[in-house]
């Protein structure tokens, strides 16, 4: 591979980290550049950005609950977005054709239809990053989100059949058997160790029994990805799995969003074309707006979740694609849209870097629904009388909770974003609750009716802990907080913004090793 893609990508990756802008952004940008330059997508930078996609639904399924896609607002709710929306940027094409815009005139209603289904799928892949950025893959919306992707996804399986004509073959029939390996997949990860055997079986699983299996009987291959992903969800390793597979993915996605400039050379028509069709993205982000609010979400579920799918898909991409070789659109289109989805990454990621504070300032006009009104999972949490509350029920959360517990007695709870953790918590006999620590809501009731003395903020992402923070010191709290950082750079953030201590679990791991082993073996070093 050309050093060129490689030497471009990071220093626009840089350049936006550096503007506060998502790293890529800066990947995008590259591939604009690289084009304009002459050089073309090449099949390895292809093929690696295709193994980025399949790992990435591989490790959405490893922390995707089946239950949350067989809830109403969600299979219910995208497939509403997906009919309205389609509807909508048809009419809204075919009314502008109406008027006269003459790159439309060559297009019938047919294929009108076609673009506005096409558009009305969002980014998977820009999502998850988003989420992931921000630390709030599990909160409310984030989790919204990701089962509507899901089920466009599943919407994309069929469209993809029915367009071909190329059903699945009969053998696909025995993926229902899948479940049956469960057992069987479950012990192997038992034993897959913790270093290059787990990372190397996640790959396996990943590409080729999901991937591959799926698209040897003629399914959707990063369906197959995400579905064996799902099997392993309930496992106590799968999180650690994901973990352990999260740098090789990210830096695989590099190579996707570069391939996304990279893909077609822009024309003046088709960015024209663009240009339209950004101007009818609004639509789109109001429809999931009004879907969500429809199914009483909070105003902050309902905007962030609609800012996080805020974009055009790379499925977009697929759509023309196949409509371009089956001779139903021009070629203009292919790169109208190519440039759009680009164009929609652009806008989207500012905005998404920003969504708290757009939320915040659209509490002024936006009407809340009454508490006993909103959606069971979206109603905010009394507390009770708890002096301590723990922020973040993972390991390092977990062992707090138990020292707190010991110390203060009953007065501590714990607050968890993910529903199968609270309920692992309180068959173990903690009293851990369901709660966004994220939500400026959460915050403004809990810490305005009680008398809390002590928060802990142990969430694993330092943005998290650091919005939670932020969050806190608005409402006017004067208890003592303490945080966990990565990073030396994380704690000094943590210790400006006001924390009264910061526990970097990196260096404190190793202080808290030697102290055990001086308890341990006091007899025994006393004669050093």
């Amino acid at each position: 591979m050309d050093l060129i893609y490689i030497i471009a990508a990071f220093l626009a990756g840089y350049l936006a980290l550096r503007s506060k802008l998502p790293p890529l952004v800066g990947f995008l940008v590259a591939g604009f550049v690289l084009n304009s330059f002459g050089y073309s997508t090449t099949p390895t930078i292809t093929a690696i950005a295709d193994l980025g996609v399949t790992i990435l639904l591989f490790c959405i399924g490893l922390k995707l609950d089946i239950k949350t896609l067989l809830q109403k607002e969600v299979w219910a709710g995208a497939t509403i977005h997906n009919i309205l929306t389609t509807s909508v940027f048809t009419f809204a094409l075919f009314a502008l054709k109406s008027l006269g815009l003459g790159i439309l005139d060559s297009l019938e209603f047919t294929q009108l239809a076609l673009l506005g289904f096409a558009l009305s799928f969002s980014s998977t892949v820009f999502a998850i990053k988003a989420l992931q950025e921000k630390g709030e893959l599990n909160a409310t919306y984030g989790t919204l989100a990701i089962g509507v992707l899901v089920m466009q996804d599943i919407f994309a399986v069929v469209f993809l059949t029915a367009s071909t004509g190329k059903l699945p073959e009969i053998t696909a029939l025995a993926l229902f058997a899948l479940p049956l390996l469960r057992p069987s997949l479950f012990r192997i990860l038992d034993k897959a160790g913790h270093g290059e055997m787990l990372v190397l079986y996640g790959i396996f699983l990943a590409l080729v029994a999901g991937a591959g299996l799926f698209s040897l009987v003629g399914m959707k291959a990063d369906l197959g990805a995400l579905v064996l992903g799902m099997l392993l969800a309930a496992h106590p390793k799968s999180s650690e799995l994901s973990k352990s597979l999260f740098n090789l993915k990210e830096l695989l996605l590099v190579f996707f969003f570069l391939n996304i400039g990279l893909a077609e050379s822009p024309t003046w028509e088709g960015f024209l074309l663009a240009l339209l069709l950004l101007l009818l993205l609004p639509l789109k982000g109001l429809l999931y707006y009004l879907v969500f609010h429809h199914f009483h979400f909070r105003v902050r579920t309902s905007l962030l979740g609609t800012l996080t799918l805020f974009n055009y898909s790379e499925f977009g991409l697929i759509v023309a694609g196949l409509a371009y070789q089956q001779g139903w659109l021009p070629g203009d289109f292919l790169v109208a849209i190519a440039i759009a989805v680009s164009l929609s990454f652009l806008l989207s990621a500012p905005l998404n870097s920003l969504s708290h504070r757009i939320y915040r300032e659209s509490t002024r006009w936006l009407k809340e629904f009454e508490p006993e009104k909103l959606n069971p999972n979206d109603r905010l949490i009394d507390l009770g009388q708890k002096q301590v509350l723990i922020l973040g029920m993972g390991r390092i959360g977990t062992g707090a909770y138990e020292e707190m517990v010991r110390r203060f007695g009953p007065q501590v709870v714990g607050i968890e974003n993910r529903e199968e953790a609270v309920e692992q918590h309180v068959q173990e006999g903690r009293h851990v609750i369901l709660g966004d620590a994220t939500d400026p809501d959460f915050w403004a009731r809990v810490i305005s009716r009680h008398q809390t003395r002590l928060i802990l903020l142990a969430m694993p992402h330092s943005q998290a802990n650091t919005f939670a923070l932020e969050q806190i010191r608005q409402l006017g709290y004067k208890g003592k907080i303490a945080a966990i950082a990565r990073y030396e750079d994380e704690e000094a953030a943590l210790l400006e913004l006001g924390v009264d201590a910061a526990f970097n679990i990196y260096r404190e791991a190793g202080n808290g090793f030697a102290r055990h082993v001086c308890e341990s073996v006091t007899a025994d070093i006393q004669s050093f």
